[in-house]
């Protein structure tokens, strides 16, 4: 399994990438292999302010619907608009083009919860 040394990694399989000031979110390809084809993806809207763990979008398979958690807290900045055509962007770069949507980050300490690549990887096993 791909687990990008970079990232920090939420026990929910969300991966966050630090951006000047913001946040980048997706989900990880673990948690897309498990899932299996993604066929639907609902996104947050813009300017909600969302809690760290709380449920921010939807990504629906041919095998389930996973709710997909704000890995810190803050206010959605923008959201991958493409996935709405093109949800298997999930599957197919879920590092990359796969990206959920990105947010401001309220408290960097809360960054200090969430996994490394190493400790992501152990959980997953």
């Amino acid at each position: 399994m791909n687990v990008p040394d970079e990232l920090k990694y939420a026990t929910s399989h969300e991966w966050i990438r630090q951006e000047e000031g913001q946040a980048r979110v997706g989900i990880t390809d673990h948690a897309q292999a498990e899932l299996t084809d993604v066929v639907y993806v609902e996104l947050p809207k813009v300017g909600d302010r969302v809690e760290a763990g709380q449920p921010v979008a939807v990504v629906e398979s041919v095998k389930a619907a996973s709710d997909i958690y704000a890995p810190v807290s803050g206010t959605i900045l923008e959201v991958n608009t493409v996935l709405e055509s093109e949800p298997a962007l999930v599957n197919t770069d879920a590092f990359g083009e796969g990206w959920l949507f990105t947010l401001s980050v309220e408290d960097a300490s809360e960054l200090d919860h969430l996994k490394s690549a190493e400790e992501y990887r152990e959980q997953i096993g």
